[in-house]
């Protein structure tokens, strides 16, 4: 037999050890090569590869050398039982050069395999402490004895075949923890509705995704604005690269500033290290600056420079940094009228306003009620209970409700009702919602101009309520002149 040296040793490692970065070879194929190279390496006629079945307990053949062994795959171990049998039990390596006068060596194994075995070196495959399987050496080609020098050797392929299954059990969790994360992200960002108002949202969303332009996404809070930021960015070309969002009122202008363009090592005190920013973080992807109406105006003259240069300079730094960043803006508030104010930049709106997609309230679509409140009771069921039943009538209910805080608010209401409804349906009494809506009376007595008047009243009251005395929102909602409605407002004494 050709001896294998030290050196030959070295370089069969670190050939096995360079197999945990192929992609392209499953498990079963890798355990195949590091057994036939421990096989050559120590000079074995044969090898094998069993392993423990966690419901029975017993040790089964997973591979095998040889050209019998097909039939082994039938054969079933018990731990204690065999030499094999006991290393399972104990996690402790055997060598037995004199198998036939080895009390426990399992012989039938070896009569079924039709081969005659003198010497065996037979060691633990552990994960963790926990035997999960056994790999044994059968007979040596030179007619020797496996040596203490031989089973340091095996022990290391033994190490590198149980490392191939703990990656491939990594892999596995890794695998059902991606799909869970899949479908968080799915129900998180997923935009419930098929009414005209929203698949025209959609598409327009979908049709600017792969434009860099800037896009400012408005309407009322509790829309869905981040949500159609996701769908934008999700859609294009930058989806594998990062998406980055920040609300640009959340915070003070100086640490608004840092958060954006980060700061150098010693730029104020507590800077103890460089810190880089959302701008920086995004790079390649997209930047989503939520509530942009309530960006300071010193802040907005700095995000104004980055957008037109694509390039910014660190808080306390000289060099400037260059970015490639797609910036995805959101507000609530009527920016054209902030301009007008002297409140909000005209040319940073100009820049930020390239494309506008402008989302409906939830009373604009109300017909996507069905829809939102199926999705958010399966959204918000416990994993492992059966989700509620919603009870005839209640969709009427919600539907005649103003809904000001729009889908965040009907989310939350349905959220609530969940865990705190006992039965398996839920009722209109589950729904902590005050009405807004002041009740329509016309007295049987009143002339038709009283009741005319009386009933338009009650509804133009309602409507403002629930547009939070938005008259402009109220008139589009009516179908009427703003002008028109202010008069109306004057004449029926609305206050």
């Amino acid at each position: 037999m050709k001896q294998i040296n030290e050196y030959a040793n070295i370089l069969t490692l670190r050939k096995i050890s360079s197999l945990f970065k192929s992609t392209f070879r499953n498990v079963d194929e890798l355990l195949n090569i590091v057994l036939e190279t421990a096989q050559v390496t120590v000079g074995a006629q044969y090898a094998s590869l069993l392993m423990l079945d966690e419901k029975t307990n017993k040790l089964q053949f997973y591979q095998a050398s040889g050209e019998e062994t097909g039939q082994l795959k039938l054969v079933e171990i018990p731990q204690g039982v065999g030499l094999a049998g006991i290393v399972a039990e104990t996690g402790e390596a055997i060598v037995s050069n004199d198998v036939q006068n080895d009390k426990r060596w399992l012989s039938e194994v070896s009569e079924m395999a039709e081969i005659e075995v003198k010497a065996i070196a037979c060691l633990p495959l552990s994960l963790n402490g926990v035997v999960i399987g056994v790999v044994q050496f059968l007979d040596k080609q030179d007619a020797s004895i496996y040596s203490e020098s031989d089973m340091e050797i095996l022990s290391r392929f033994a190490r590198i075949m149980a490392m191939f299954f703990e990656v491939t059990r990594s892999n596995e969790i890794l695998g059902e923890e991606f799909g869970r994360l899949q479908e968080k992200y799915r129900q998180r960002y997923t935009i419930v509705g098929e009414s005209p108002q929203i698949r025209k949202c959609i598409t327009q969303a979908e049709k600017v995704s792969n434009s860099k332009a800037s896009v400012l996404i408005t309407g009322e809070s509790g829309t869905g604005k981040e949500l159609f930021a996701h769908l934008i960015h999700d859609r294009s070309l930058r989806q594998t690269k990062p998406f980055v969002s920040i609300s640009c009122g959340a915070l003070p202008a100086s640490i608004l500033e840092r958060e954006l363009f980060g700061h150098e090592k010693g730029a104020f005190t507590g800077a103890d290290s460089r810190k880089i920013g959302l701008f920086e973080a995004a790079d390649g992807g997209t930047l989503f600056l939520d509530e942009i109406g309530e960006m300071p105006l010193d802040m907005q003259v700095k995000l104004l420079r980055v957008i037109q240069e694509e390039s910014f300079i660190r808080l306390g730094g000289t060099a400037p940094t260059e970015v490639d960043v797609r910036i995805i803006s959101a507000t609530n508030q009527d920016l054209e009228k902030m301009v007008g104010e002297g409140t909000f930049r005209q040319d940073l709106f100009y820049r930020i306003n390239v494309i506008n997609l402008h989302l409906p309230s939830l009373r604009e679509r109300k017909e996507d009620i069905p829809d939102l409140v199926n999705f958010f009771i399966k959204k918000h069921t416990p994993e492992g209970q059966k989700p509620k039943k919603a009870q005839k009538g209640l969709i009427s209910f919600l539907e005649g409700y103003g809904w000001p805080g729009n889908i965040r608010q009907l989310e939350n209401a349905l959220e609530r009702a969940i865990v705190l409804e006992e039965g398996e349906e839920l009722t209109p009494d589950a729904f902590a919602i005050e009405s807004t809506q002041s009740p329509i009376e016309i007295n049987v007595g009143s002339t038709l101009k009283e009741a005319s008047d009386s009933f338009r009243k009650s509804f133009i009251f309602n409507t403002l309520q629930s547009t939070k005395g938005n008259r402009t929102q109220a008139a589009k909602i009516l179908e009427v002149q703003r002008s028109y409605l202010s008069r109306l407002i004057k004449e029926l004494g609305i206050s």
